[in-house]
């Protein structure tokens, strides 16, 4: 069993934890723009916490392929209140998706315990010194490119061992730099710099991952992967295929489920965990 010790508690990981997304975008390719203001974030929180998430991940720039930068200060704009609002009015876990040093640093200190970075903190060369001085819990997640650039024409010779050889790279790296490798969490990048055939090699070979020793992340959610299984159903016909997807992560080691549908899959691993 996993345990991750933050700032305020300790995180175990002896059950599927559920990683309820909370984009404050207008261009995520799902739900963009229906919780861009304060009132609509704190009630959709309010609801996943409700439904059985034990972290809330909040982004203020859609990093959908083909996606567009957010300047730093619109970016720190849509974040912070929230996070601030949320750490003085809930009890749970609360962590932000971004590669900027400057975000990172301003939701951890509003009460913010994990900093999810898409690029490995790879980035910005200072995500890494922020990590290791608010002893924050940190995402390493692997990508090749950037959101604008990265499925245009990924290719590998091995997507598994590469992935695999990436992580111990900036696993090392982050613990050279000061960070406890204990507050560090790692996850494939389903999406991220991949075509169809990369992220099925990850999925079905996701306990590979499990000889790092660190929890895996796995954000797979009404992703493409799921459209194109499913013969091109678009982002709103994928819940079936996500649960799916995240029963066959947990069952190869996936510690954390980055989920768009918290009650779903409340109610999934609910029945499944009491009967197998």
């Amino acid at each position: 069993m996993f345990q991750i010790t933050s700032r305020y508690r300790k995180l175990y990981y002896d059950h599927p934890i559920l990683m309820g997304i909370l984009n404050l975008t207008e261009d995520s390719f799902f739900d963009g723009g229906r919780y861009k203001s304060l009132d609509m974030a704190l009630k959709h929180t309010e609801e996943m916490i409700k439904y059985g998430a034990e972290i809330i991940d909040v982004g203020g720039e859609s990093t959908r392929p083909g996606a567009e930068p957010v300047p730093e200060e619109e970016e720190m704009d849509r974040v912070i209140p929230v996070v601030d609002r949320i750490a003085r009015e809930f009890d749970v876990v609360i962590s932000v998706d971004t590669y900027k040093s400057n975000v990172a640093e301003e939701a951890l200190k509003n009460g913010a315990e994990i900093i999810n970075d898409i690029s490995g903190f790879g980035f910005d060369s200072r995500m890494k010194s922020v990590i290791k001085n608010y002893n924050a819990i940190g995402v390493i997640m692997h990508i090749k490119g950037t959101p604008k650039t990265m499925q245009q024409n990924p290719v590998y010779t091995d997507v598994v061992s590469e992935v695999y050889q990436y992580f111990i790279d900036r696993i090392e790296d982050a613990v050279n730099s000061g960070i406890n490798k204990n507050n560090l969490i790692i996850d494939p990048g389903i999406g991220f710099g991949k075509k169809l055939e990369h992220n099925i090699a990850l999925m079905k070979n996701l306990e590979d991952f499990k000889k790092i020793g660190l929890p895996i992340l796995l954000g797979v959610s009404r992703k493409s992967i799921i459209g194109a299984l499913l013969d091109g159903v678009s982002p709103e016909e994928r819940l079936n295929g996500t649960l799916a997807a995240n029963l066959c992560g947990y069952l190869k080691g996936a510690n954390i489920l980055r989920i768009h549908d918290v009650k779903a899959h409340k109610e999934f691993f609910k029945v499944f965990l009491s009967l197998c």
